[in-house]
């Protein structure tokens, strides 16, 4: 019996640490953008935590570093910015940690019985957003399906039910032919 217990606790604690580790590798290569909630804090200076929603322009305001442009930007590329911004001239080594509160919505309208906006989680599909938004309409066509991709040059490219969607796409599915 100890040695189930023993064996289970391993399984435990392994199993908590190798999950924030999948989690927070498909947040890494996340693209920050207008919408996004972010908190910001520098150990040992609470003056410096900051939860703030990045603006239309994509910036935010930070104390004594001012408007930092993070449209585009992965929490770690932030975590570097503030680093280095407060380097030197505020603190001599700065314990700097971004993390994201609230990934912007994502949209869906067609042929689903509640269009509109819908909170993003990392690794959604197509099929998610659907139930999100109540589902398909007896009309809806499972084939015809366009994501409108935020910041992309392309107008919309076709989807599929299994298509992975990010956040601020726009979803659109349309009616079917009888």
């Amino acid at each position: 019996m100890k040695y189930l217990t023993s064996f289970l606790a391993v399984i435990l604690y392994l199993s908590l640490a190798i999950l924030p580790m999948i989690a927070s590798a498909e947040t890494q290569n996340y693209r920050l953008g207008a919408g996004d909630m972010i908190v910001i804090k520098v150990y040992g200076e609470e003056a410096l935590t900051l939860e703030t929603q990045i603006t239309n322009s994509g910036t935010i305001n930070y104390p004594f570093l001012g408007s930092l442009q993070l449209n585009g930007l992965t929490i770690k590329q932030v975590e570097k910015l503030v680093y280095d911004g407060l380097k030197g001239d505020y603190f001599v080594e700065p314990n700097v940690f971004v993390g994201m509160v609230e990934y912007r919505p994502f949209y869906i309208h067609g042929e689903v019985k509640k269009p509109g906006g819908y909170p993003y989680q990392p690794g959604m599909t197509v099929n998610q957003a659907i139930a999100l938004a109540g589902g398909l309409t007896e009309r809806a066509s499972e084939d015809k399906i366009a994501i409108s991709r935020e910041g992309s040059k392309i107008d919309s490219e076709r989807g599929s039910i299994n298509s992975a969607i990010l956040a601020g796409d726009t979803i659109t599915i349309e009616q079917r032919f009888f």
